[in-house]
């Protein structure tokens, strides 16, 4: 291995924005064909389904979104066979697009857009856009948007099948996050939701068996209202950074002041680990951890009776960064990969460790056979101008070690092309080996390809490149399930 030094990146690119607006502008078409690599081959070993969702249709009629997560979901699908590798990418027809599509025009308010006349779903919440991730639950594919329930879709096709309320168990306001987190030892899903009652904040952890039966709904109270996007799963324990990014409810119910409006970040309030008991769903801990901010956790793992979490943490807030399309990530700050180590029968924090690093970086993803262990490598994606004023996007690929303390490996994308959805790893089941799958979009030609690396080696470049034919957008959260 070869520890890499992160230099500093090209500047920010000042022409991006008339590039990024045709990109957000387009609205993407639905299809399913053949993909031939352009360059490379695909491993004989890749063999499976990968697939992404993410926010895709950014305007309807005279409405233009303004948040990178207003847009509706897409979900893509490659499936990697002997005969071949095949693309099919399909809207996720929830309840918000069926209701749009139909009437021709905006109806619902969105995550960072209000518009006279919009709608809430029973005044009180958000009509999920369903463009989060995708994931193989219970012999179903369920697609997830953030504080709604998923929607089923055909694993072939892609088309939407309809709301899943796990056996009429949930409602449609149930709580319920688009970051599930699964052990793959056991079958389970574990799950999430946030209650923004300002008197009464609390979070709602669900276990779902490998059937999909809803094992428990349990509810621990919070210190604050506060908006929750992910959480780590180990052997024992499902874990929750709690951060003061606080949620007014009352506030999103009148006028137009969408979920952005209604957010403040109070760091003076501290952050925490709550840790739950996995088997029962009762509390074990709560832990301060300074002042930080988790969009997402990387890993959990138990280790001589201590509970090693790793977090991507950050310095505020990542939302803000995500508008107003296309000026994103105009200010964005460095993101830290830090491993906390918890002594959870003393509820104390023992170690705080931190991996110099000094870009701003998103969707960390690692081994699945090494999540829930002992797991010292993961990649995701950066920004190289980070400290730079101005508009940019991810553009690097990486991959970090917290045994080493460094990140062990870099690839720069070339200018004006930028790199999206979650670096997926799939393993050689014959070794250790394994490759990264990510997008990589022109923001001039709007061509997308999805890129193929050696996990071990991306400073080597692309090992294939599999162009689509049409253009899709730069997705969220990715998931590759072996053939």
């Amino acid at each position: 291995m070869t520890v890499q030094t992160q230099e500093p990146g090209r500047g920010a690119e000042t022409d991006l924005a008339p590039l990024l607006e045709r990109v957000f502008d387009t609205v993407p078409e639905e299809g399913s064909y053949a993909v031939e690599p352009s360059e490379g081959a695909v491993p004989d070993f890749l063999r499976g389904t990968y697939y992404l969702n993410g926010p895709a249709r950014f305007q309807r009629g005279d409405v233009r979104y303004r948040h990178w997560l207003d847009g509706d979901g897409m979900v893509c699908a490659l499936r990697f066979g002997e005969g071949g590798v095949r693309v099919t990418h399909r809207f996720v027809r929830g309840t918000k697009l069926a209701d749009e599509e139909r009437e021709g025009r905006a109806l619902y308010r969105a995550f960072g857009t209000g518009f006279q006349g919009d709608r809430l779903l029973h005044g009180v919440a958000l009509v999920s856009p369903v463009n989060v991730s995708v994931y193989p639950f219970a012999g179903k594919l369920l697609a997830f948007g953030e504080q709604g329930l998923p929607w089923e879709l055909d694993p072939e096709t892609l088309e939407t099948r309809g709301e899943h309320t796990f056996g009429r168990r949930l409602n449609p306001l149930a709580p319920f996050s688009a970051h599930p987190t699964f052990d793959l030892s056991t079958g389970e899903m574990f799950n999430f939701g946030v209650s923004f009652a300002a008197a009464r904040p609390t979070l709602n952890v669900y276990r779902f068996d490998p059937s999909g039966d809803l094992v428990y709904r349990k509810r621990a109270p919070l210190p604050f209202p506060c908006s929750l996007h992910d959480f780590g799963l180990s052997p024992r324990f499902a874990i929750f950074f709690i951060h003061p990014h606080l949620l007014d409810m009352a506030g999103l119910a009148t006028g137009e002041a969408t979920v952005m409006d209604c957010l403040s970040w109070q760091p003076e309030r501290g952050s925490q680990l709550l840790v739950v008991d996995r088997e029962s769903g009762e509390e074990v801990c709560r832990v301060p951890v300074g002042r930080g901010y988790c969009l997402h956790q990387i890993n959990a793992y138990e280790e001589n009776q201590r509970l090693i979490v790793d977090v991507i943490e950050l310095e505020e807030p990542a939302y803000p960064d995500y508008q107003v399309i296309p000026d994103l990530f105009v200010d964005v700050r460095p993101a830290h990969p830090v491993r906390f180590v918890v002594d959870p029968a003393r509820g104390k924090l023992v170690e705080r460790r931190e991996v110099p690093h000094n870009l701003a970086a998103d969707f960390p993803a690692l081994d699945p056979r090494r999540s829930l262990g002992p797991s010292d490598r993961f990649w995701m994606l950066a920004i190289s101008a980070t400290g730079q004023r101005g508009r940019k996007f991810f553009d690097q690929v990486e991959s970090i070690e917290f045994g080493g303390g460094a990140v062990a490996d870099i690839w720069q994308a070339p200018p004006r092309r930028y790199l999206g959805g979650e670096p997926v790893f799939v393993g050689d089941p014959a070794g250790d080996g394994g490759v990264v799958i990510v997008q990589e979009l022109d923001a001039e030609t709007r061509e997308l390809t999805f890129l193929l690396f050696d996990a071990f080696d991306l400073a080597g470049g692309p090992i294939a490149r599999l162009p689509l034919r049409s253009q899709i957008h730069l997705g969220f959260h990715a998931y590759f399930v072996p053939a």
